[in-house]
């Protein structure tokens, strides 16, 4: 079947569309070419304000709505969403640049995401507390919070967007979803497709425009209740004061910088080449992507070798060429921070193993990447390089990697490997992170909880924990004979 074009890309408010003609508009552009996609419409404070008012209403019908009646409606999104994988794949690849196999990937995660909380949603459960006196009734009973914001990013516009529509959704919440201007497609397939399953009007709406507009105004409005953000640590950090200066609930999905323990007992080739893949997936452009390799002695002159050799072999080339395996960086500003923080660290003495260059003249590429740094001076080390870029240092002992692995303010995600049952226990407890991961990649699940501590942020989007965000608690305490 011939896919479509480009989706046109629009605010929504209450079903009502609104496209670019007359308006502030931002191209949308094709990081493989250069190419101009589309265009996208800004959003008035009017209109703002008319989005809040149209979600409380919305809300206030969509709460009470059975739990099966909104399971339904997500469940028909989530076969609408397969139905039409091929089209939102190529779109995301068109916007965003990742390869196209990557990115049908992420729809079906995405589909896989919808139908667990689309169940989950059922199963939100309160309970009854004994009393201390007959006659009386304690109840705890769980409820919906309210008008969410979410806020997305532009490396996995569909899944992480989904991660925060399905578990508000499902919860009973209505939304406010600010997609991220790079990657536009993705936000307009959840709405269309959210719209043929039945989701009544008003109950997502989509903005576009001015972030810090968006943010603040409605941050600052006594409706909106929620936010959930995922990006960068210094806009989540304003955007934590912000919803802390009016009481807002926050779920906070921030940058990682995510180190990587490889012991000396393991097969060093194999984890390098499993690495590769892991690493470079999505052009390094992944909050949870290995980044830091601390390698220990006895595996190191094994491990770089393999690790140079499985980079150099990858294929960088438009996602929507079968055999590409790494497509370009999402925009010019990840190329730009790739060639400053490459040459921070040969001006610190640190040794480009391959890599460290501009590729072509045309797009956003930049070659995979590995530096070679014998302790963490450099920025790349205290930097989270978000693209294909991996720093790769020696330790001795198990308790040097350790500490060295958590010297940095982020918590998000970490490696290991080992065949040690005894270290690999040692390192789960030892290290800060939300999230640790044992000689395999298997993170990043509908069931599991996926979120960071530290300066990587706060909750969970994932798992029953995601439910957490979107809900509040409210005991009842009830007498059968009132005594007044």
């Amino acid at each position: 079947m011939a896919l479509a074009e480009y989706p046109r890309i629009e605010i929504i408010i209450g079903g009502k569309r609104i496209g670019p003609e007359g308006r502030v508009t931002r191209p949308v552009i094709n990081p493989a070419t250069g190419a101009e996609l589309g265009t996208m419409p800004a959003i008035t404070p009017a209109e703002l304000e008319q989005a809040v008012q149209v979600s409380q209403a919305a809300f206030n019908g969509w709460k009470d709505r059975a739990a099966l009646d909104r399971s339904a409606i997500l469940r028909r999104f989530a076969d609408l969403l397969r139905r039409d994988e091929a089209q939102i794949a190529r779109d995301i690849t068109l916007d965003m640049g990742k390869p196209l196999a990557e990115a049908l990937a992420e729809v079906r995660s995405a589909a896989d995401y919808v139908d667990w909380h689309a169940e989950e949603g059922r199963r939100v459960y309160g309970r009854i507390i004994p009393a201390r006196i007959a006659g009386v009734q304690q109840l705890v009973t769980r409820e919906p919070v309210g008008v969410c914001l979410a806020i997305a990013p532009w490396n996995f516009p569909l899944s992480q967007s989904i991660r925060k529509v399905a578990n508000a959704l499902a919860a009973g919440c209505s939304l406010l979803l600010k997609g991220a201007t790079e990657t536009p497609s993705a936000i307009m397939a959840i709405a269309n497709r959210l719209e043929e399953a039945g989701l009544p009007d008003g109950v997502l709406n989509i903005l576009w425009g001015d972030s810090a507009l968006i943010a603040d105004t409605l941050l600052a409005h006594p409706l909106v209740k929620k936010i959930s953000f995922t990006g960068s640590v210094p806009v989540g950090k304003h955007l934590a004061a912000l919803a802390g200066r009016h009481m807002k609930r926050a779920t906070m999905e921030l940058g990682g910088h995510a180190p990587v323990l490889v012991f000396d007992d393991v097969d060093a080739e194999a984890v390098a080449r499993a690495l590769t893949a892991n690493k470079l997936r999505n052009a390094g452009q992944v909050c949870i992507s290995p980044t830091r390799f601390y390698v220990q002695d006895g595996a190191y002159d094994r491990f770089l070798p393999a690790l140079v050799a499985a980079f150099e072999k990858i294929t960088v080339g438009n996602g929507l060429d079968a055999a590409t395996q790494m497509g370009p960086l999402c925009h010019p500003g990840r190329v730009a921070a790739m060639e400053t923080l490459v040459a921070d660290a040969r001006e610190n003495g640190a040794h480009v193993a391959t890599g460290g260059k501009r590729l072509g003249n045309e797009g956003y590429f930049y070659a995979p990447t590995i530096v070679e740094t014998p302790d963490d001076r450099i920025a790349l080390m205290n930097e989270e390089p978000f693209g294909p870029i991996a720093v790769v240092s020696r330790f001795k002992a198990d308790e040097d990697g350790l500490r060295r692995a958590n010297g940095l303010p982020f918590g998000l995600a970490s490696y290991v490997f080992t065949n040690s049952l005894k270290r690999a226990d040692r390192a789960a407890a030892g290290l800060q992170a939300g999230m640790v991961s044992i000689n395999h990649f298997g993170l990043a699940l509908a069931e599991t909880p996926f979120g960071g501590i530290n300066d990587s942020g706060y909750g969970s989007e994932g798992g029953m924990e995601s439910f957490e965000g979107y809900l509040n608690t409210k005991f009842v305490s009830r007498m059968s004979n009132p005594v007044v």
